[in-house]
């Protein structure tokens, strides 16, 4: 019960800190306020890990720490249902780890109207912990809900020019992409017969009766394209890479590095297990549009001479690799996906920081009107040069696992090899333009304002503030890319019990693909 207890309060103390701000905080630069925020932003973090270290992979139903609470609803079959499983648990250390890292550099920026600024973050930083903390279908989906809405007040008061419009596409693309698989989840409840809106309830039910084919594929459509919408699936991703470079710096690492996230686990924890027939009739597209993101908006990235949209661009694109990820339907490469959304999480949100602190150097995000970085902020320099590997795929680094086990997987089957050929070009894609920043920001020709000494001696090199937050998220690439089985034996047993069941099972053509480990 004690751990039950723990996990709700990583959602609450968020919330209440973000209340503490929004209405009492007046000034954030005083000790006072900067220790709350300091303190509301790592009790999240401490309490994710000591989840972890006490999550029992044996247990029946695969669901450790729940806690179920009343809310009125109960006549619907709806329960604050918290719980974490091999599946969820990865990201909701990510959620704690990027939140973490985002509140404490917001609490020492200088933007105005910090209050709202970081009330903001920690609103969203709440929902985000309580998204993958749900096992209640309903809110799962609500706390979705409440971590966009920051992200819209946030573009809108902060987000620069064409902010209004941009924040406009944003809604209209994402509440789309909400309706739909707001759709799909309660057809799916509602075909299942499960006696709750949950998704330990859904699994017994739909073990005893599986839905037919026909409706498996309508929901199946609903949430592929509803969930494939909030996660950018081409050619629905226009909105991402505008709002992320129009977004602050907090919003662009919690939007793009967990948020994003969201509509991926829905297709890996629900709809794949549990519409098997659906996921495989739409397999082919899950291929298609997934090698979209990766060639498409791939060379779209090549383009880019903004660094925040080159970065935006790029985060858009490596999700084509977690949809072909699933369009295996192993659990090998789930698997990889699933750790693909770890090191995406960690990767994108660690150069959306960096991307701002080399700003502070440059004032402009142009990487035309960039160089020299490496005379004026040599720690920077290295920083930025490895987010950019791990982003790549170095072996080292998180992103390599993801992507070698989703390639792996791919090749395991003839059906699939083909997207195996063309998924590789993104990453000398990636390498292209990753490395072309690198060499232009870090060793290019240093422009004039680099070499004004007033200019260096109000900058410099990163501050410590920028050291600690940008080592919270190279560290964890590093733990996850060193040592996968960080999170890989937990999601091996989950995704073994949740996708080999006699009703939910995947295609027979892969079903020896059972594990990481293989």
């Amino acid at each position: 019960m004690m751990y039950s207890h723990l996990l709700f309060s990583t959602i609450w103390i968020p919330f209440i800190c973000g209340l503490f701000f929004l209405v009492l905080v007046k000034d954030v630069k005083t000790l006072g306020a900067r220790l709350l925020g300091i303190t509301g932003a790592s009790l999240p973090f401490i309490f994710a890990w000591v989840l972890y270290f006490n999550y029992d992979s044996n247990l029946e139903n695969a669901y450790n720490f729940e806690l179920i609470l009343p809310t009125g609803l109960e006549s619907l079959g709806i329960f604050l249902h918290l719980g974490l499983n091999g599946i969820s648990l990865p990201l909701f250390i990510l959620s704690a780890t990027v939140g973490l890292s985002a509140i404490v550099y917001a609490l020492f920026a200088n933007t105005e109207r910090l209050n709202l600024y970081v009330g903001l973050l920690f609103i969203m930083f709440s929902g985000l912990m309580g998204t993958f903390a749900s096992v209640d279908l309903f809110f799962f989906y609500f706390f979705h809900e409440f971590a966009l809405i920051p992200t819209f007040i946030m573009i809108m008061i902060w987000g620069g020019v064409a902010r209004h419009a941009i924040a406009l596409e944003m809604t209209i693309y994402l509440t789309l992409g909400a309706l739909l698989s707001l759709i799909g989840l309660i057809a799916l409840y509602q075909q299942s017969g499960a006696e709750a809106f949950n998704m330990i309830a859904l699994k017994e039910a739909l073990l005893k009766q599986p839905i037919s084919d026909v409706l498996q594929n309508n929901i199946f459509a609903l949430l592929l394209f509803g969930f494939g919408i909030l996660v950018s699936l081409f050619p629905f991703h226009t909105w991402a890479p505008k709002g992320y470079g129009a977004a602050p710096t907090g919003a662009a690492m919690l939007h793009a590095g967990v948020l994003k996230k969201f509509g991926l686990y829905g297709l890996l924890q629900i709809a794949i297990p549990f519409l098997p027939s659906g996921s495989e009739t739409w397999g082919f597209w899950l291929l298609v549009l997934g090698l979209g993101n990766i060639l498409v908006i791939g060379l779209v990235t090549l383009a880019q001479k903004d660094l925040k949209q080159m970065i935006g661009y790029s985060s858009v694109m490596h999700m084509g690799y977690a949809f072909i990820g699933l369009g295996t339907f192993s659990i090998l490469g789930a698997g990889g996906v699933l750790l693909l959304l770890v090191a995406h999480g960690l990767s994108v949100a660690l150069l959306f920081l960096l991307s701002t602190c080399i700003y502070k150097r440059f004032s402009t995000f142009d990487m035309n009107e960039m160089g020299g970085l490496g005379q004026i902020a040599p720690n920077l320099s290295v920083f930025f040069a490895l987010a950019i590997l791990a982003s790549i795929g170095l072996p080292g680094f998180a992103n390599f696992w993801g992507e070698f086990i989703i390639f792996t997987a791919l090749a395991e089957s003839e059906s699939t090899r083909w997207v195996l050929y063309l998924a590789a070009l993104g990453i000398i894609i990636s390498a292209v333009y990753g490395l072309r920043a690198v060499g232009n920001i870090v060793f290019g020709v240093a422009k004039e304002n680099v070499n004004d000494s007033n200019y260096s001696t109000q900058v410099g090199d990163m501050n410590q503030i920028e050291k600690f937050t940008a080592t919270i998220l190279l560290g964890s690439l590093l733990l996850v890319g060193v040592y996968p089985k960080v999170f890989s034996d937990f999601s091996n047993e989950t995704l073994q019990d949740l996708y080999t069941d006699n009703s939910i099972s995947l295609n027979d053509e892969y079903a020896n693909n059972l594990n990481l480990e293989e």
